[in-house]
């Protein structure tokens, strides 16, 4: 490694001994122990029971879900982030109402294709569970939701139902491993990038030398990242992107390679509140999907950019800042009151900022200094002098 190579990476091997010292953040947060087959095939047959005993009694079935949607079922742990309360919350689901009787017989018809997936040993992505159905599921973010219910309400992973998930996330950098399959895949040899894998759990013997992860939030912002060719201008790291609000399969890819690297993640966001909310979702999870947090977090996720106080900082052009709106606004109040943010001092110096200044900014706003600013200047600096909060 080259004099110039040792200086960029210096402030980021710091980092990284003082997380790998840092106990609350290395915390390897273990997920429990999946479930087998025939345990899963059990908990579904006791609902069934329980479905088909109501009907003998000449009495309505009902279902119970935990209620995913509600604040109060939430708690937040710095080492893992936002996890669902023991004493969850319920939402009831009867066969005998107009206003719950089709999700009812959706629940029940998705229990049903799981039952013979898993007793198939065979797997079947979520697109295919619509396509079962149509008329019956009306649209494939019904089929979402649902599959996301019944693995909270039997509190196993969704693959372990043998359900997989189309990813929509890519990935580049210095990253080889292979899939389940045996397929190998090497990010080292190719320019372009590569699909996240819809199924992470399967992924094994992963080889990377790379000092730092680099999430980044939109898929112009990666491709531009990918034609100014970074990864090779900051080599060894890696790239991931989970375009815009990451899937669960991006989010379990960068756990996966923090729990394998121990490296430190960083976070390239717009520095509006929606852009804070994504790089929230990686770091510490969201309300919905708080019964698998442990397999989906990395609290140690650091903000990189774009900073609020980057714009200031680097005299950004003002034609290219954008006007807060009342939604922002309500956005940015929303966020200073969740725990996680107050957990994070120089987070609210950041927002509360934004909220003085009343202005945003994308990440593309850098060209206005320089066509190439963000991979040329930007970024290199932020990481050689350890820009990030």
């Amino acid at each position: 490694m080259s004099s110039q190579d040792t200086e960029l990476f210096s402030e980021i091997d710091k980092l990284r001994t003082q997380m790998l010292s840092n106990a609350a953040l290395m915390t390897v947060q273990r997920v429990d122990e999946e479930r087998s087959n025939s345990e899963i095939l059990g908990l579904i047959e006791n609902i069934i029971l329980k479905i088909v005993t109501s009907l003998s009694k000449e009495e309505a079935p009902v279902l119970s879900l935990p209620n995913r949607s509600s604040w109060t079922n939430v708690r937040f742990d710095s080492s893992v982030g936002l996890q669902m309360n023991p004493e969850t919350t319920f939402t009831t689901v009867r066969s005998d109402s107009p206003a719950s009787i089709k999700k009812f017989a959706q629940i029940v018809k998705i229990l049903s294709v799981i039952y013979r997936l898993i007793v198939s040993n065979s797997y079947a992505t979520k697109r295919d569970l619509y396509y079962n159905d149509t008329q019956l599921f009306g649209s494939q973010a019904t089929v979402d939701r649902i599959v996301d219910d019944i693995s909270c309400l039997l509190k196993v992973p969704r693959r372990s139902l043998h359900v997989l998930a189309t990813s929509k996330g890519l990935i580049t950098g210095d990253l080889c491993y292979l899939e389940e399959d045996g397929t190998r895949i090497d990010c080292r040899c190719s320019t372009a990038a590569f699909p996240v894998s819809s199924n992470i759990g399967g992924i094994k013997s992963i080889i990377s030398s790379a000092k730092f992860i680099l999430i980044v939030e939109k898929d112009a912002t990666f491709q531009r990242l990918l034609d100014d060719n970074l990864c090779t201008k900051l080599s060894p790291c890696i790239m991931i992107t989970g375009k815009g609000v990451p899937d669960v399969n991006s989010r379990l890819m960068v756990r996966k390679l923090w729990d394998t690297l121990h490296v430190p993640v960083f976070a390239l966001v717009d520095a509006d509140p929606y852009g804070i909310e994504i790089m929230c979702i990686y770091k510490y999870g969201s309300k919905a999907m708080s019964f698998e947090a442990r397999s989906l977090t990395v609290p140690s996720v650091m903000w990189l950019g774009l900073l609020p106080s980057d714009l200031q900082r680097l005299r950004v052009p003002e034609d290219v800042l954008i006007p807060l709106t009342k939604k922002d606004e309500t956005k940015l109040n929303s966020l200073l009151k969740r725990p996680y943010v107050k957990n994070q001092p120089d987070w609210q110096k950041e927002i509360e900022l934004m909220q003085e200044t009343k202005v945003k900014a994308e990440i593309q706003s850098l060209s206005a200094i320089a066509p190439d600013f963000l991979a040329s200047v930007y970024l290199p600096n932020k990481l050689r002098y350890g820009g990030w909060v």
